[in-house]
């Protein structure tokens, strides 16, 4: 690759942890072995143990470094001396493209992108939104503000990504029809993750992997797994392992219902250590745009349990019996009970494994990536 065919690509979100941190490794380690140079800019408040280990994995492909500021989840007056510091590091970097992942990753990207183009820098302004602020009600106050600030920042956005269609349809409904160059580019895994992981002698019956916290349905999975355990007339076993600002409050919850035996909780871990833990994954969001966990769980061969919720029905299919009502503890517990005692539900129900990985590989992801940048930078 010659020198100007290569480009200088600076990822910015907030929070190091779940899928956009996924999504920004893959990027990172795709467009690296294509002779890129890459750099990351994020929180340094958040993450633990599991997210360092992380870290130091990537670390020798960012050749643009590693930087990590404080950056709180919502807008506040210690945003300014971080937006500082960081149009300073970043204009130092010089870099071609600015992709921000996350509404605080993208108006960071997009500020200072739009900035540095004033002081006559050749820098393309990407935006994935990642869920993010269109997770907010448009109907109320603080929905309205963040919206409409969404939608002003398109002035100052080359190209906005979106990691599946129904992302897309989202933010047309909530933000309003753009102009902006747009792309739907599907998340994807490694070839080596389409390796199936066995469950082991002592693996629970059902997963749940992730954040705790409400959005992504802790409670539900909870709630459902005791009705299911009532359904069937006999104990289950089910394993939660994450971290998150709710932890404590599930962990009552479990107490509370007498589960304490049967649900085990630990702390986050990756997937696919996780995965030969277990026969099932439930993935019982309230909310997402398009969760790595279930792109990762099927391409492991595990069966998958969902609501039907953002990407999902694009990645089950949109008939699939796979797919819960969300927020429907007892909807989730029907589904669970026949994937615990029907023995053909996953030749059945899953995806069918080649057309599934046709579609969702991080090879194909990272090359449409490279193909936008290129043809923004271009324009």
């Amino acid at each position: 690759m010659t020198d100007a065919a290569k480009l200088r690509i600076l990822h910015c979100f907030r929070s190091p942890v779940g899928g956009i941190f996924r999504h920004v490794r893959d990027l990172v380690e795709e467009q690296r072995a294509a002779g890129h140079e890459v750099g990351i800019l994020c929180d340094s408040t958040t993450g633990g143990a599991h997210e360092d280990r992380l870290f130091d994995s990537i670390t020798p492909l960012l050749s643009l470094g590693l930087t990590r500021i404080p950056m709180r989840r919502a807008i506040t007056p210690s945003d300014l001396p971080a937006l500082y510091r960081s149009y300073k590091h970043i204009k130092s970097l010089r870099p071609d493209i600015l992709h921000g992942h996350g509404a605080k990753g993208g108006a960071l990207a997009r500020l200072i992108g739009s900035t540095l183009r004033v002081n006559k820098f050749r820098v393309a302004r990407l935006y994935s939104p990642h869920g993010g602020s269109l997770h907010f009600d448009a109907s109320s106050l603080t929905g309205k503000a963040i919206l409409r600030l969404e939608r002003f920042q398109e002035r100052f956005t080359d190209a906005l990504v979106f990691v599946c269609d129904y992302e897309r349809r989202t933010y047309e409904a909530k933000v309003g029809h753009s102009h902006t160059r747009q792309q739907v580019i599907l998340n994807g895994v490694r070839d080596r993750e389409f390796e199936p992981v066995p469950a082991g002698s002592d693996a629970v019956d059902f997963l749940y992997i992730g954040m705790l916290r409400d959005l992504k349905g802790p409670d539900i999975f909870i709630e459902a797994f005791a009705q299911t355990e009532r359904q069937l007339g006999r104990p289950l076993s089910a394993l939660m392992i994450g971290d998150g600002p709710d932890r404590d409050r599930y962990e009552a919850m479990i107490l509370e219902r007498g589960l304490m035996r049967r649900i085990r909780m630990q702390d986050a871990m990756p997937a696919r250590e996780a995965f030969a833990m277990t026969r099932a994954v439930v993935v019982p969001s309230r909310a997402e745009a398009m969760p790595y966990i279930v792109i990762e769980a099927l391409a492991a061969g595990k069966v998958v349990i969902a609501s039907r919720v953002g990407g999902i029905p694009e990645i089950l299919g949109a008939a699939s019996e796979a797919l819960a009502t969300p927020g429907d503890a007892t909807d989730l517990s029907r589904i669970m009970a026949l994937a615990a005692t029907d023995p053909d539900w996953h030749d059945r129900v899953m995806p069918k494994a080649t057309e599934f990985r046709s579609r969702f590989s991080t090879s194909a992801m990272a090359s449409n990536m490279l193909d936008l940048y290129r043809n923004v930078l271009s324009a």
